[in-house]
């Protein structure tokens, strides 16, 4: 008999560290602040945290631009933390991933000081570059996500370094065979300390095209989608040659390899590809690249009921061999209560979406804060931080709104995150939905996430289960969730207004009651979910 992998079905808590809790009170949260609050975490039932970047960095891009990727930034604390950390959540039964960031260093990054200053030194191959067109421009038509061209002008070389992010984050060049190793070697320094996982940002840009052609235009009406706006010229462009080349799928194999010399640990690939859900089922084929991978497919703008549905058959019909892991919020988005909640945001709504989530098949990636229903925070644009919003500003107001200070006690003037002031505000409206607030009030939806997940960990039809979609609209969404003789029927309704649903067919259902859900029972072949509601009937 094979044990299941625990990260098959896990729930993963997403803490962006500078927002999680201040523990030595300058105004940025740190580790010391994630330990303080491992109790919280563990109360909400996940199986894992995922740490967003602590590493040492310039934080040009927020610790997605790191300077060394084997020390702690002091702003987060020392490895001395970490270990502690690790420790402590291990001691609950609460896993670490933690995010690798393996496409691109900060400029600021010994190894590109020295690659920058000739073309014959040890290192001049590390990253991307090239000499200029006859005309002293750019060699290709690349972008680079945050606006402009993917191309900066390094004198010391008289050549381009490629940057598909910032121009102070140069991609590596994993064509160079010393990248490649020097990379994994500084994987594994954090495997031996003892991580039990990797969340791999930006894990589609590690090769480009060696030809260095152009990127195909692409036509008005497909330049939505992928995270990436119709007003950022990134969107213009099919991304076919500056990223998700074919010989990625062979580093991850040697990334596998690695991996697997830990046992136990996991790979988490974001994937945000041209075909994001059929580059997620080639990135975890044949059971020797990615363990899961995550997209952008449930991050979009508009909830509905027939699109969820749609991405995740999509997704299971392609995804043969490998593991899905849905998220609906992450630190790069408008938090999903402002998506998908409208301008009423009911609190019964912020409920059923993680119940919705919670219920999917494949695993969860939950960004704090989802489990008390926070709101986008507004910020002015003399707070922004964000390098995104303040080049795409007033049309984007970037990133900064997501990832405002977590809200723990509603008494303090700085919610209890901090005792001095904080790198971004602390939002007026998230105060009313602090943690103070919603643990005595047994009707909140802090507690609600809580008796759903300890609820959760008991339904294997759940957390392990095949899927079977029933029903959908705009404004519901009924599956069945199938493992065994275990069968979970499961409707969710995103109307303000009751939902009376033709189920197609006449099954036997038993009500579950307890655990904050409509039930049903009786042989139906209609059912009603309330207003915002979720219900759930074992099917028998």
């Amino acid at each position: 008999m094979t044990t299941t992998p625990w990260w098959r079905g896990a729930v993963v808590y997403q803490v962006y560290p500078r927002s999680l809790m201040d523990a030595n009170n300058d105004g940025i949260g740190d580790i010391p602040g994630i330990i303080s609050k491992l109790d919280y975490i563990a109360s909400l039932g996940v199986d894992a945290i995922w740490v967003s970047p602590f590493f040492k960095s310039p934080m040009k891009d927020f610790g997605y631009d790191i300077s060394d990727y084997r020390d702690i930034d002091p702003i987060f604390g020392t490895l001395a933390d970490f270990d502690e950390l690790i420790a402590k959540a291990h001691a609950r039964g609460i896993k670490i991933i933690i995010d690798q960031v393996l496409s691109h260093t900060s400029d600021q990054h010994a190894w590109f000081a020295e690659s920058r200053e000739s073309r014959d030194n040890p290192k001049a191959d590390w990253y991307v570059w090239a000499d200029p067109k006859p005309d002293g421009t750019p060699p290709n038509n690349w972008l680079a996500i945050f606006g402009g061209s993917a191309w900066e002008w390094e004198p010391r070389r008289c050549q381009y370094y490629l940057h598909n992010f910032l121009k102070s984050q140069p991609d590596l060049n994993y064509h160079c065979d010393a990248v490649r190793a020097q990379i994994l070697e500084e994987v594994e320094f954090w495997l031996k300390r003892g991580v039990d996982g990797l969340r791999l940002d930006a894990i589609i840009f590690c090769y480009h095209d060696k030809l260095l052609r152009d990127n195909p235009a692409k036509p008005i009406e497909e330049r939505r989608g992928r995270g990436f706006r119709e007003d950022n010229p990134y969107a213009f462009q099919r991304h076919v040659f500056d990223c998700d080349r074919p010989e990625n799928l062979q580093f991850l194999e040697s990334l596998r390899t690695l991996m697997d010399r830990y046992p136990g640990t996991v790979t988490l690939g974001e994937i945000a590809s041209e075909d994001s859900l059929k580059t997620m089922a080639e990135y975890t084929a044949g059971n020797s690249r990615l363990h899961m991978a995550y997209s952008f497919e449930l991050l979009v703008d508009q909830l509905s009921g027939s699109y969820i549905r749609e991405t995740v058959e999509t997704l299971e019909k392609n995804l043969l061999e490998g593991w899905p892991c849905w998220s609906i919020g992450n630190h790069d988005v408008v938090r999903v209560m402002s998506r998908w909640g409208g301008k009423k945001q009911s609190p019964q709504l912020a409920k059923t979406l993680n119940a919705m989530l919670l219920s999917l098949r494949g695993s969860v990636c939950a960004y704090q804060g989802e489990e008390l229903g926070l709101t986008e925070a507004e910020i002015q644009q003399h707070e922004l931080q964000d390098p995104y919003g303040i080049t795409f500003w007033p049309r984007f107001k970037g990133r900064d709104g997501c990832r405002t200070p977590m809200p723990w006690d509603h008494t303090h003037e700085r919610a209890g995150f901090s005792q001095t002031n904080t790198w971004l505000p602390v939002s007026a409206d998230h105060k009313s939905k602090a943690v103070s607030l919603q643990e005595d009030d047994s009707a909140s939806i802090l507690n609600a996430y809580r008796t759903f997940m300890h609820w959760r960990k008991q339904q294997p039809a759940l957390r392990l289960g095949d899927i079977e979609f029933v029903a959908d609209a705009q404004d519901y969404l009924v599956f069945i969730r199938r493992h065994g003789n275990d069968a979970l029927l499961c409707a969710f309704s995103f109307s303000d207004v009751e939902q009376v649903v033709s189920l197609g067919t006449n099954y036997q259902l038993d009500e579950i009651t307890g655990h904050g859900f409509g039930s049903v029972t009786g042989n139906l072949g209609t059912i009603s979910v309330p207003a915002y509601g979720t219900v759930i009937a074992r099917v028998m």
